[in-house]
This record gives C-alpha cells, structure tokens and sequence, in this order.
C-alpha cells in the first residue's frame, strides 16, 4: 500500500471531548484531512515542538526520549498512522541505527508517535484506507449534528455545553459562522 504523507495543520481545545485536544493534519494536496483527539500533557509537548521559541526549563518526556535515542545513534526514519478502531488510531514509529543503517519498528500512541516526530523533524503517513475511514467516520458525526442543528437553528438554552460545543465544531467547518456565534454565545452563558 501507498504511504500518503502528512502535514500537521493546526491544535485546538477538542469540542468534542470535555478536557482534550484536538491535533488537525491534512495530505499533502490539502484535500482529505485527519482530526486525532489527544490528551493535555500530549498537546503540550507538540505545542512546544511546533514552536521553536518555546523551550522547556527541564527535559519533557519526549526530549528524554530523543536524548536516549540519540545517544544510541538511532533517527527516526518515519511515523506511520497504521489503523484506525472504534475512532482510536494506532501508529508506528520506525527507526534506523545510523550506525550499521539497520532499522527496526515500535507500536506507539499516535500522540507520543507525533510529539516525537516533531522533535525529530520526521515525517508522519497513513494509508488511504486510513484517511478514508477516518473521513467516513467524521463525515457520519457530522451529519447526526447537522440534522439536529438544521432542526432548530434557534439554540436551546435546555442543551448540555457538550451538545453544544459538538455543534459549534460543525458550524465551524460548515463556515456558518453566525449560526457559530450564536452557539458561541450560549456556551459563554452556560460557563458564567
């Protein structure tokens, strides 16, 4: 199977998920995209990694991670988004021993895989059957929030933060940006 590479876009507090991240990727053509929920500690570290002006007083987990590779003489040849199950991804990270060029591959969790990537400046894939599940999967979510939203563009003031923060994620996407604000809004009520 082909190896499609790609290109992390951009974090967020997840909508979907009360106390998580949200990691955006995409192709490298842009066209399909990859939406990874991860935890705090993780979104922390690629943060960090993504911006360089950023340094951290003490070694992060991951730092310690490279400087014990490093010290073996080991590189990070790839990451690899291999699988995709009840919409937990899985990943691969695969690396060379500059020494003898022999290379060897761990399982890890696509979080620590990416955080670890980008201290490694490797490049992250998947496969298309990947991609397409993982766009299948959100495609469906979607659609069961677009229906119950089209039903009442008025927001209740009775729906839980996280029905309406699942909605604010689809106004988003959907560009309905004054549908957005409105839900934006009644969140903003519900935390005072």
């Amino acid at each position: 199977m082909n190896l499609i590479k790609l290109n992390i876009i951009g974090l967020s507090y997840s909508q979907f998920k009360s106390g998580a991240y949200a990691l955006f990727l995409e192709e490298d053509n842009g066209l399909k995209k990859l939406s990874i929920v991860i935890g705090a500690c993780e979104a922390q570290a690629i943060a960090i990694g993504l911006d360089q002006t950023i340094k951290s007083p003490r070694p992060l987990t991951h730092d310690l991670f490279v400087s014990i590779a490093e010290k073996n003489d080991l590189m990070i040849d790839k990451i690899i988004i291999h699988k995709l199950e009840k919409g937990i991804f899985f990943s691969s990270i695969k690396f060379i021993n500059k020494n003898n060029q022999e290379s060897f591959t761990i399982d890890a969790r696509t979080s620590d895989a990416i955080a670890i990537a980008i201290k490694f400046k490797a490049p992250i894939y998947t496969y298309k059957k990947i991609l397409d599940a993982a766009n299948n999967e959100f495609k469906e979510e979607s659609e069961k929030i677009e229906i119950s939203t089209e039903e009442s563009k008025d927001i209740s003031t009775k729906e839980s933060k996280e029905e309406l923060e699942k909605k604010l994620t689809i106004a988003i996407r959907n560009e309905d940006y004054e549908l957005a604000a409105k839900i934006r809004d009644q969140i903003k009520k519900i935390n005072d």
